[in-house]
């Protein structure tokens, strides 16, 4: 599911409708879904990161942090307006991020091997001022509610691979950002298993929003007050053999 605006990937390409996009209830499920590969995937980043320094993959590549940075900068997101990265990682946009200014940034991943990996590459970069939690998104503490924007590489599709009921765990989602979500923020997600139309079918019942599309990558902004579309952010496309 990993891929970038440079073509690199490592996807798991939907099922498809007859209209060739992918039908809702007809994924097939995928360890990539589950928490138990995500942990696995860290534990082994880790491990590579503190023998070589190698801080992983970064999602979509390159292009899609700074596509993201330079829309929050355009349209002059305050430095110090509260950012939440779901599922973040290895953490590498919340360096992006740090790097361009902003200043009240939040990383969440289930995977406590997740967080700990960004800790470790936030301390060689010599950042401290970032909050690092392991936290499911599907199953919040009550304590994580606010934020001004929060952005969402991939893990939207994950959760739809979940072998364990992934339509019921997609309602969970929305339900979460429209908690964590300020009246007016802004939800910024990128997709390579979503159409446009989907993620708006999605998320609309809750919340407005941006959106950046390719054949396979919707990358979008939603602002927060019922969650309708705000944006499409211009991305490169590419496709996939056969389809």
């Amino acid at each position: 599911m990993n891929a970038d605006a440079e073509g690199h990937s490592s996807a798991v390409v939907p099922a498809q409708s007859q209209e060739g996009s992918p039908a809702a209830d007809d994924f097939v499920p995928s360890a990539l879904g589950t928490r138990e590969h995500w942990d696995a995937v860290y534990e082994r980043e880790l491990r590579t990161f503190q023998e070589y320094g190698d801080t992983g993959e970064i999602w979509f590549g390159e292009e899609s942090m700074s596509r993201l940075i330079r829309w929050m900068q355009k349209h002059k997101i305050p430095l110090d307006a509260s950012v939440l990265d779901i599922g973040t990682g290895n953490g590498v946009f919340l360096v992006e991020l740090v790097k361009h200014g902003f200043s009240n940034i939040t990383g969440i991943d289930y995977s406590p091997s997740a967080i700990k990996l960004s800790a470790s590459i936030l301390e060689k970069e010599g950042l401290s001022n970032i909050n690092l939690k392991v936290e499911d998104f599907l199953n919040l503490s009550t304590k994580l509610s606010g934020f001004h924007v929060c952005v969402d590489k991939g893990t939207y599709d994950a959760i739809s691979l979940n072998p364990d009921n992934a339509v019921e765990k997609r309602k969970q989602y929305v339900m979460s950002l429209s908690r964590v979500l300020e009246v007016k923020g802004f939800f910024l997600i990128t997709s390579c298993n979503w159409t446009k139309a989907e993620l708006l079918d999605a998320f609309s019942e809750g919340f407005p929003c941006a959106l950046a599309r390719t054949h396979y990558i919707d990358q979008a902004v939603i602002e927060h007050r019922g969650f309708e579309l705000f944006e499409e952010l211009p991305t490169p496309k590419f496709s996939f053999g056969g389809f």
